[in-house]
């Protein structure tokens, strides 16, 4: 299951930064002229969930303000909830103190780090196979693990979390996103750190699992990273893009599919697009959908099956960034949707909407469709087109990214 929860830690007093944070909470900095915690606001929606924590400390009106105002929550209708804490209690503390606020489970990040990977993942790794995990953790290799503690593996599981090490040199480190069961904090007191005085004794126990992702991370935390990441963040955030035609491509195309009980899945389709959500693309579905203007359905049936179809995508650790589809056809039966659009296929209208919303990097971009029509839209819209013919779909995709 999809996660429902992501809880942010924002409370830090970022002395490393200075004055920089003598008057502004660290997630709050701005990078690329808007606050840090847009980014991460921005991958949580894009990744489909809608409940966010926020667990303030220093300056918690501030956090609370932002909230309030954010336009990155209310592109992806996301529900930011604000707890803050009159005095600190360390990262341990903040969550014990807000646990009645808490998902039975939920994904816990850091407000200073932003670490780029697929947010559902971890829910079907280590937790989801099988194994009592309370805590789940994502972590990073680095070249220098000076300014972090180093975190040992053995077939999966934590089994230490030691301090920073003395001298520099690579290692493995937290990369600050966890999926954590609530059940982790029956140890926690009302002030204390999860990094040194909970997860050590979960660790002995076995309930820590670890995986090591390669995704791009950075930490805001001293200014020379800060200064780094006003340019870095904006040049990662422009992605690729898959642009993916629905019918014969993710379903069976048996002719106007507009309800729950008429999807199949194309073997190899939800694979196909986790293998995307996991290499950092974006994903996108476009697809004509004239069914709605012969009358056979209607827009809210088409809303209600993307749901489950969405759904059943994050049951496996996969989602869809956005989607567009174009209900107009000159031969409508349904008078409102009787009209040429740009949007219809082989137009490019769709792709052109999404260049509009999306910071996609179109030259490393495709779509992957299984009509002519679809590879002609892709060519006026400046992007690779590949013809689908059949069989499993993760197959096809390994091939053309093989190709590139």
């Amino acid at each position: 299951m999809k996660p429902e929860q992501v809880v942010i830690l924002c409370g830090g007093l970022g002395t490393r930064l200075g004055p920089l944070t003598a008057a502004t909470p660290k997630p709050l900095l701005p990078v690329a002229g808007r606050p840090f915690l847009d980014v991460l606001l921005f991958e949580i929606g894009r990744h489909g969930i809608k409940k966010v924590l926020l667990l303030a400390g220093f300056e918690g009106e501030q956090i609370a303000r932002y909230a309030k105002a954010s336009p990155v929550a209310a592109r992806f209708g996301l529900e930011l909830k604000v707890a803050v804490e009159q005095t600190p209690a360390g990262t341990g503390g903040a969550l014990k103190r807000a646990e009645d606020l808490l998902a039975p489970e939920f994904l816990l990040i850091n407000g200073d780090t932003w670490f780029d990977v697929n947010l559902l993942d971890l829910a079907h790794g280590p937790v989801g196979g099988g194994r009592d995990w309370l805590i789940s953790m994502c972590l990073r290799r680095v070249p220098d693990a000076s300014r972090y503690g180093l975190v040992s593996l053995q077939d999966g599981a934590v089994t230490s979390i030691s301090e920073k090490p003395p001298s520099r040199g690579p290692g493995v480190i937290n990369g600050g996103v966890w999926l954590v069961r609530r059940a982790a904090l029956q140890s926690a007191s009302a002030n204390c750190s999860m990094e040194r005085d909970v997860l050590p004794s979960l660790a002995q126990r076995h309930l820590v699992a670890g995986v090591v992702r390669d995704g791009y991370f950075i930490d805001i935390g001293v200014p020379a990273d800060l200064e780094r990441a006003q340019t870095e963040i904006p040049a990662r955030r422009r992605r690729p893009a898959a642009f993916l035609d629905r019918d014969g491509v993710l379903n069976v195309d048996t002719g106007y599919v507009g309800a729950i009980d008429q999807w199949r899945w194309v073997d190899g389709a939800r694979e196909a697009v986790k293998r995307f959500n996991d290499l950092g693309w974006y994903v996108f579905l476009v697809t004509n959908q004239s069914g709605i203007a012969r009358g056979l359905y209607g827009e809210a049936d088409l809303a209600a099956l993307h749901r489950h179809v969405f759904d059943e995508l994050a049951a496996h650790g996969a989602h869809v960034d956005d989607t567009r589809f174009c209900p107009y056809h000159v031969e409508a039966t349904v008078a409102q949707y009787r009209k040429e659009s740009d949007w219809r296929k082989p137009g490019a209208g769709m792709i052109i909407d999404l260049f509009d919303h999306w910071p996609v990097d179109r030259e490393a971009s495709l779509l992957v469709g299984d009509k002519r029509s679809d590879l002609e839209a892709a060519r006026r819209a400046g992007i690779s087109g590949r013809l689908f013919r059949g069989g499993r779909l993760d197959n096809f995709v390994c091939e053309q990214l093989a190709d590139r």
